[in-house]
């Protein structure tokens, strides 16, 4: 069946996210909560429903269970179409050949069927663990606009932060002479965000040469823009000025949340000009008593609260007991905190409780997060009544009782 599309979007979601530890031993990194209501991949999925895309890939790997039946058949992001809509993508066996996805552009060069499918002029290429707002209906209008073989967004970034990014070096005009990967003495502070639009057929063709290459790493910014940019073929920049923050360890994921708090943050979840949708769970309204104390957080649905809650972000279904504690914190899905248990500075994950009296985390002396760092709480463990998880620490275990 003939089933001509413009452009489809392919959703890299197949990540470990390892500096997410604890957080990711049994979900992929796109698949983890975020925001009081909402999981990663939700980002993604509601820029391309906004944009008008309306054709996505979802290219799953490492433990893709709770993923794929997050994602479902879309119907959460209005993607649930005759005609296009989202897809799962796993590696699968072809012949008597079968693989893991080796790299990104490997990933796509295994769905070259896929995609050929749809005949589309235009490819664009996502990442699943970035949150952020984004048209890139008027990111592809620059492409056509431009006459690009390739438009990658960037955005600018402070020189002393710029060599932890890919950087793009341009011209007045946009055009890109250069990429350089982590760059120890940066030339400009453009930093690739990961988002990519591509003429198909230009790209169909690299990715095959690229897969024909037993020396290539297969990855889009390592090897396939390189031998774009070698080869002579036109490279725009995009650039990007909105809140954008890749969530890929504990304290960048801590600190978006946090910037829900935040007014000035350019985080903002309540805009009716663009909705972020996420699946809910049906609980009930959140609940709490006379004597509980809120100052300055998110409370999602179904969550009892008695005890002192600041500075945090509550997911469904979360328990706060009387004479508990909790500060600047993210509580997701099912946690429990016990009576006069005190969490500060912490990522409590799904299912967690923490008994009675216990302490989780601590107050950093100096203010800066990302020394100090935030403790962790794995799914599903408890720490016992009394036990102290210190600074910094993760339990993916339980903690036994204290006293």
């Amino acid at each position: 069946m003939y089933r001509k599309k413009e452009c489809v979007a392919m959703l890299l979601a197949g990540g470990q996210g390892s500096r997410l530890y604890v957080l990711t031993t049994n979900v992929a990194k796109p698949a983890v909560p975020f925001g009081g209501k909402y999981r990663i991949i939700d980002f993604p999925l509601s820029n391309c429903t906004n944009s008008g895309i309306d054709t996505v890939g979802v290219l799953t790997q490492y433990e893709p269970h709770a993923l794929n039946a997050y994602v479902g058949a879309g119907q959460t992001w209005d993607l649930d179409r005759l005609r296009g809509g989202v897809y799962i993508l796993p590696p699968y066996q072809k012949g008597k050949a079968s693989e893991w996805y080796k790299g990104t552009a490997n990933a796509i060069y295994q769905n070259i069927q896929f995609l050929d499918e749809y005949d589309p002029e235009y490819v664009l290429i996502l990442s699943g663990d970035h949150i952020y707002k984004m048209n890139y209906n008027t990111m592809l209008k620059q492409h056509k606009k431009t006459g690009a073989d390739a438009t990658i967004a960037v955005l600018d970034v402070p020189l002393a932060e710029a060599s932890r990014f890919g950087i793009m070096n341009c011209n007045p005009d946009g055009t890109i002479y250069e990429f350089e990967e982590k760059p120890k003495n940066p030339k400009s502070t453009l930093a690739s965000m990961g988002i990519y639009i591509f003429s198909w057929k230009k790209l169909r063709q690299y990715l095959i040469d690229d897969e024909g290459n037993k020396k290539s790493s297969n990855d889009f910014g390592k090897d396939i823009i390189p031998a774009m940019l070698g080869a002579g073929e036109k490279l725009v920049s995009y650039r990007f000025d909105g809140y954008w923050k890749d969530v890929g360890t504990i304290e960048s994921l801590w600190e978006a949340n946090m910037d829900l708090l935040s007014p000035n943050s350019g985080l903002n979840l309540s805009d009716d000009n663009w909705k972020i949708y996420g699946r809910n769970n049906g609980a009930p309204p959140h609940f709490t008593t006379k004597d509980a104390v809120i100052k300055h957080a998110l409370i999602s649905e179904g969550c009892e609260i008695a005890g002192e809650v600041a500075e945090s972000v509550l997911f469904s279904d979360v328990r706060v007991a009387k004479g508990a504690k909790v500060e600047y914190s993210i509580l997701m899905p099912g946690a429990v905190i016990e009576q006069g248990a005190v969490v500060r500075y912490s990522i409590v994950a799904e299912n967690a409780i923490i008994a009675r009296d216990a302490v989780v985390g601590g107050c950093p002396t100096d203010g800066d997060v990302d020394k100090w760092g935030v403790s962790v709480v794995a799914s599903g463990v408890r720490i016992g009544r009394g036990a102290k998880l210190a600074a910094k620490e993760m339990a993916d275990q339980d903690l036994p009782d204290k006293i």
